[in-house]
Parts: C-alpha cells; structure tokens; sequence
C-alpha cells in the first residue's frame, strides 16, 4: 500500500460511515457468542423471560430498530440537506466525519444485528443475559437518539458550523505553520534555486480531480535515493485534468519510478483541510456571500463568519509561512513545492465579501473593524495587503452609500456590525472617485 492510497484509507475512516456500520456489525457477530458463553457459565438471569415471551420481545425490538435505522438516517439526509442549502455544501464532509454522527450509526447497527443474534438462539431454554442485553441496548439506543438530536441540530447551527471549521483550521494553521513570524526570513521558494531544465516531466494519470494533500517525506527520500530534485507543480487544491504535468525532475543519477512518484499525491474529488488551511477560508466566505445573496438576505450570518475569518487571519499573520522547500537529513534541497503567501490568505478572506456585502452597513463595520484590527497588531511586514483592502473598502463604501450620514457611519469600526460601541475611531476615505477626476 503506498502513501496515497493509505490516505485515502485514513480519509474514509474520517468522513464516510460505512466503515463504523462493518464494524460495529462484526463487534456485534463477536460478542454475540461471548456472551452466550458466559450466560452459560454463569447462568445470570434479569428478565426471566419464557421462549415465547423472549421470542416476542426481541422480534418487535428487532423490527423497531430495523425502522428506527432507517428512520435516523432520512433524518439526518434531510438535516443535512436543509443545513447545505442554508450554508455551503462543503460542509458535508464535516459534518459526516463528527464522531457523534458515527457513534450513533454505529451504535444501531451493532444493537440491530445483536438482537437479530439473540433472537436466533431462543429454544428450549433461554439466554438471560443475551436477551435482557439485547433489551438494555434497544433502551439505550433510545435515549442515545434523542441525545443525537438534540446535539445535531444544535451543531448545525450556522455558528457552531463556522465554529468547527475554524477550530479544524486552526489545527491545520499549528501543524503546517510551528515556527513564530520573523520578519526578514524568506517565506517563499525562489525559482532560482532549481536547476536550469528539468531532467523529466511527470504527468498526471488518466485520473483527474483536486490535489488533496502530498507526502513530502516521501518525496524527498525519492529524490534522495536518485540524487534529484523534484518540483511539486501543482499546490494543494489545484485541479488536475488527465495528463496535466504533476512533477518534475531536475538532475537524477537513478531513475524513479513514475507510479513511486504519483503514489505521493492524493487526488480526489474535493478538497480537504489537511494540507490546505485556505479551504477553511473558502468555506467560510462561502457562508458569508451566500447569507447575502437577495434570496436570504442574512448580513449577520456573514458577520458571524468574519468574526471566525478574523480569528484565523489573526492566527496565520502570526506565524512564519511555509518557504516551500523540503531537505534531507544533510541539508540538501530536494522538493521544491507552491505555498500560498499572505496576501493570498488576505484576499481569500476579504475581497469576495467586500464585493457581495457592497451596501450592507453590518458587513462593512465589521469588515473594517477586522483589517483595521489586524492592520494595528500584526508586523509591518503585513500590513500593505491589508491597507490595499481598506483602500477598497473605502471605494465601496463611497459607491454604496451616496447618503453622507450613511456613508459616516459605515466608515465605523464595529465589531458586532451594527450595535456596538459608536465611539470608535473613523477613517476618512482613501478612495477618489473617478466621477470627481478632472480630465
């Protein structure tokens, strides 16, 4: 198994819930028999239930809970089809891969298939301790529903879903990003440092799709072992069509193996947030303009999402970004790959709410507040992207609001949008109006 495909196993793991249902399934098949062993040994007893009144019992509770798994999950489907459609469908993955979800699937199926076990081995005499187990799990996984309902549709909240994604980024942002910022220290690999030509060009398979993440230990001991260097083309979320460049090679003494090489990439069909902090950034901002889309029409859920974009830009401005080089042991350069630099995490974050939030006071408030905030406590070395935005900001204001007290007040800082303290700084404008330009 190389490193791609055992990705793609860890990935399943987190985010489908097929794997916790066969599994569940066979602890269920496993501990059926174990517990028909200790009945046996011990001879405990609870219920005391005749054949036939164990025979009735666990066919109606085998019944119910066939209906009940299926009854869960249309409900969590059209939950989570309301919640896409309010929020951003790249939400799915997150909220499948909640360890609550899976506890409860995992949880039914293993009582489903326990019962059905249970219910096969009444005869003559009747297992105690199988039966009333199977009756105490059935229970149990009522009062487990109604706990899972309640979590759910407090977890699908636009706040605790935006929540989540910022706390899942900001995981990734200490992973990806350990070192403090220092100012002067490159952040980005200059070409310059490859050699004059590649020695080859890897392309991709016939497959094509989203590079979810890479194995750069892997790669780098490839091109060890060849004495290479070797390029990353395309960056974490690029996509890839068929037989698109995907490496390449600069100065081999061996040859390496294309599929060694394509067995570093994990290409799927959606991004995820293990190696790429900015999908965190795309969903957010994606909850944000489609809260101010005309058809709902939610300025305050877009505020709600720069507070979490606030957070996370706050965090990454703080910390050294990758120089998109990766050595061996003895120091020599042997992957070379694309990093996203700060401007890019600042215009990911700001200008497409800028853009759809163009005449929302509450957005504009809250906008300013955050670059200005940011502009203030981050180096110096930070600042121009941040300036540019406020610059643009001023420029919509000024088109958006031709009312002057209006234009005023959405030259506030405000942290809540509209209702916070008033007596916050204001800047004037730093945009001219092209209308007011002489020729």
């Amino acid at each position: 198994m190389n490193w791609e495909q055992s990705y793609r196993l860890r990935h399943a793991t987190r985010t489908s819930l097929v794997p916790w249902a066969a599994a569940s399934l066979v602890a269920a098949l496993v501990c059926a028999p174990a517990v028909r062993w200790l009945d046996r040994a011990t001879g405990w007893g609870l219920f005391h239930f005749s054949p036939d009144g164990a025979r009735a019992v666990l066919q109606a509770l085998a019944g119910s809970m066939l209906t009940f798994i299926v009854f869960v999950l249309s409900a969590l489907l059209i939950v989570v089809q309301l919640a896409i459609g309010q929020l951003t469908p790249r939400v799915l993955a997150i909220v499948f891969a909640r360890p609550g979800v899976k506890a409860v699937l995992a949880m039914l199926t293993f009582t489903y298939v326990y019962t059905l076990s249970a219910l096969a081995r009444i005869e003559d005499r009747v297992p105690d301790l199988h039966v009333s187990l199977a009756v105490i799990l059935n229970l149990a996984c009522v009062g487990g529903f109604f706990l899972f309902v309640q979590q759910l549709s407090g977890g699908l909240r636009p706040t605790s879903v935006m929540q989540e994604v910022a706390h899942l980024c900001q995981d990734v942002i200490q992973e990806l990003y350990p070192a403090d910022y220092t100012p002067g220290r490159v952040e980005q690999t200059a070409r310059e440092l490859l050699p004059a030509a590649p020695v080859r060009v890897v392309k991709t398979s016939r497959r094509s799709g989203v590079v979810m993440a890479f194995s750069a230990t892997d790669l780098v001991r490839l091109a060890r072992e060849a004495n290479a260097v070797i390029e990353l083309v395309p960056e974490v979320g690029d996509f890839l069509a068929a037989d698109d460049p995907l490496f390449r090679v600069f100065g081999r003494d061996r040859p390496i193996s294309e599929d060694a090489l394509r067995g570093c990439v994990a290409i799927g069909d959606e991004r995820t947030l293990e190696q790429d902090p900015r999908f965190a950034f795309r969903i957010l901002v994606d909850i944000a303009i489609k809260a101010l889309s005309p058809a709902i029409n939610d300025p305050t859920t877009a505020v709600l999402a720069l507070d979490q974009i606030h957070h996370l830009l706050l965090g990454i401005g703080r910390r050294q970004l990758d120089d998109g080089q990766a050595r061996d042991r003895e120091g020599a350069l042997r992957l070379v790959y694309v990093t996203p630099a700060w401007s890019d995490y600042v215009l990911m974050a700001v200008s497409e709410i800028r853009q759809y939030g163009d005449g929302s006071l509450q957005v504009d408030r809250r906008l300013r507040a955050l670059l200005n905030h940011l502009t203030e406590v981050l180096p110096d070395e930070r600042r121009p992207p941040l300036r540019e935005e406020l610059r643009l900001l001023d420029c919509s204001v000024q088109r958006g609001f031709r009312d002057e007290e209006d234009s005023k007040r959405a030259g506030v800082d405000d942290y809540q949008g509209v209702g916070g303290n008033t007596l916050r700084r204001r800047r004037e404008p730093d945009c001219i109006d092209p209308t007011e330009v002489q020729p």
